[in-house]
């Protein structure tokens, strides 16, 4: 798929964003001739979006610096439902109150990677035309329009089904609710375009299906691949819990030291998703080799921890890295976690002290990286894994180091 005439399409394709298109000559065309609106949705199922929503989220960035119009589609409709697509269980359904926080957290990130201004880019929530549907109606208007057979077809569907996995009727309607938003959006803004990732092709497909047979319009989809890195793991989740936009639940620092762990074979793929970074730059970092893989790391890191949280907070992160891995310093900016004195007077075991911090998930793992020499105490190993922490741990500061690895490192506060 190349060849493209638009830059929209042609920045796509060649920084590695496009799966599908359902009319790829089509789009191509219609991007060419004019400005384009498309969308991509977003249920508020958790407070923050994370690293796995990157891709989508730079898509729309780059639809609006090509000269387009992106919506980013708020689901506090849909987040009621629940998405079933390759899911082996229902979502929890959450309560209005709790989408509605969620909402709110989401929200903020988007401004970091689009212009709002002037409705150059607009944020909807699917609430405003789902919520108030009349079922009856709904049913006679939209739903016949849909044939049973062929969603029981669609891969997320089969899935489930195939591994005798409850299928409520609730998320079955999931697809027709995106599809209908699709429609709803064309109608209010003359969005022709939704993009997703490649597990959304089904849900995607039925809207554009719904756009002809309702209103007679030509609609597209664009899907990107999903994304996991080179050793197969999903991305935006780590041993340690999800990879979090939002500074109040994951620290810059630590998001800058996701992107600097990056595998070497995955650098010059993330340099081309997750940064503006010209091609001809990438192109010039994708030749370093041997130990100069590790100055594209932190340009990668660099980059897209500037996009989120701003200039300032990357070259911070990339100093603390400097002194904790080069100078060994007790660098200030460090994640933080705080004890009660009162546990550090009583004696808190060091593998718990691990677990507590999130640098291991079990105490079991702490007593295997202890063992091979993986988990240090302000800088010093882990000699005996029943020991406990105590005032006489606690640096001028009042705090402890704790490191797993070479990488990793957090600071215990007693109060």
């Amino acid at each position: 798929m190349s060849g493209f005439k638009s830059d929209f399409l042609r920045v796509l394709s060649e920084r590695g964003f496009v799966h599908q298109i359902s009319d790829p000559e089509g789009l191509d065309a219609a991007a060419l001739k004019g400005p384009v609106t498309g969308y991509i949705g977003y249920d508020a199922t958790a407070s923050s979006l994370h690293v796995g929503h990157l891709t989508q989220i730079m898509m729309l960035h780059w639809m609006q610096e090509t000269g387009h119009r992106p919506i980013a589609l708020m689901g506090g409709g849909t987040t009621m439902i629940g998405d079933p697509s390759f899911k082996d269980e229902a979502r929890k359904l959450l309560s209005v109150e709790d989408i509605g926080r969620n909402l709110e957290g989401i929200r903020g990130s988007f401004s970091r990677y689009l212009d709002f201004d002037g409705g150059r880019a607009e944020m909807m929530n699917n609430a405003d035309w789902l919520l108030g549907l009349n079922y009856v109606e709904f049913l006679r208007d939209v739903g016949r329009h849909f044939s049973v057979n062929r969603m029981l077809s669609f891969d997320s569907v089969k899935l489930r089904l195939d591994r005798e996995q409850s299928l409520s009727f609730l998320e079955f309607n999931y697809m027709i609710l995106q599809a209908y938003d699709f429609v709803e959006l064309n109608s209010r803004r003359g969005c022709v375009l939704q993009m997703g990732g490649s597990d959304q092709w089904g849900n995607i497909v039925s809207g554009i299906d719904l756009g002809r047979r309702m209103n007679d319009v030509q609609l597209y989809a664009l899907t990107s691949p999903l994304l996991t890195t080179a050793s197969g793991a999903k991305m935006g989740k780590t041993a340690a819990g999800a990879v979090w936009l939002d500074a109040e639940l994951l620290s810059p620092y630590d998001f800058w030291q996701y992107w600097r762990n990056t595998e070497d074979a995955d650098v010059v793929r993330f340099l081309k998703l997750f940064t503006t970074l010209p091609m001809s730059e990438i192109d010039r970092l994708a030749a370093l080799g041997g130990a100069e893989i590790n100055e594209a790391k932190k340009v990668l890191a660099g980059e897209v921890t500037t996009l989120l949280h701003g200039r300032a907070a990357a070259e911070a992160a990339a100093e603390t890295a400097r002194k904790t891995f080069e100078e060994g310093a007790l660098a200030g900016d460090l994640p933080t976690i705080e004890v009660p004195m009162a546990e550090i007077d009583a004696g808190l075991g060091v593998l718990s002290a691990f677990v507590r911090a999130g640098l291991v998930a079990s105490n079991g793992e702490a007593r295997r990286a202890a063992a091979g020499g993986g988990l240090k105490v302000n800088d010093a190993s882990v000699t005996d894994p029943t020991a406990s922490l105590s005032r006489a741990d606690l640096t001028g500061d009042g705090v402890i180091k704790l490191s797993f690895g070479r990488k990793k490192h957090i600071l215990l506060r007693a109060v």
